[in-house]
């Protein structure tokens, strides 16, 4: 499986002003604290730095199935994160994480939805794309269901 961020043109326009998914401009914000992941580099924003909150619909189009939820952008410009066979260390900060399938025209695929320890987390999105029904899996956050980031078969 390969783990993929926030794509840079997602992050780029964002940083631009490009309204978010409620239709309003991402909010500046300060991070405080060191529960601040950037959904594009895929590191923790630094204490101190500037940031931006917005909410997020990791999808093409708003339909019922397409969730949308409050993230953390770093301000300024960052590398987005490779796409990575390796699990990104930022999803290594929670105990667990929300992970489901999703089919390739974007809905839930039932069955598949688990609160997962992180230690499992890897195994279990593998089991997840085993199941053809499944084009990706969206990472969350157990707790606040903030999108983290998506995994998708390696051949992907």
């Amino acid at each position: 499986m390969i783990f993929q961020a926030m794509p840079t043109a997602d992050a780029r326009a964002f940083r631009a002003g490009r309204p978010d998914a409620n239709g309003q401009p991402p909010e500046r914000h300060v991070a405080t604290g060191m529960a601040n992941p950037c959904r594009h580099c895929l590191r923790m924003i630094p204490e101190g730095a500037p940031m931006l909150i917005l909410a997020y619909r990791p999808f093409p189009d708003a339909q019922p199935y397409a969730e949308t939820g409050p993230v953390f952008l770093c301000a300024g410009d960052c590398a987005r994160h490779p796409d990575t066979e390796d699990l990104p260390p930022v999803l290594t900060t929670s105990p667990d994480y929300l992970v489901k399938g999703y089919s390739q025209d974007h809905r839930i695929v039932y069955g598949t939805g688990a609160v997962v320890p992180t230690p499992d987390m890897a195994a279990r999105i593998g089991a997840i794309l085993d199941d053809p029904r499944v084009a990706y899996v969206h990472i969350r956050s157990a707790r606040n269901n903030c999108y983290q980031a998506r995994a998708v078969r390696a051949s992907a």
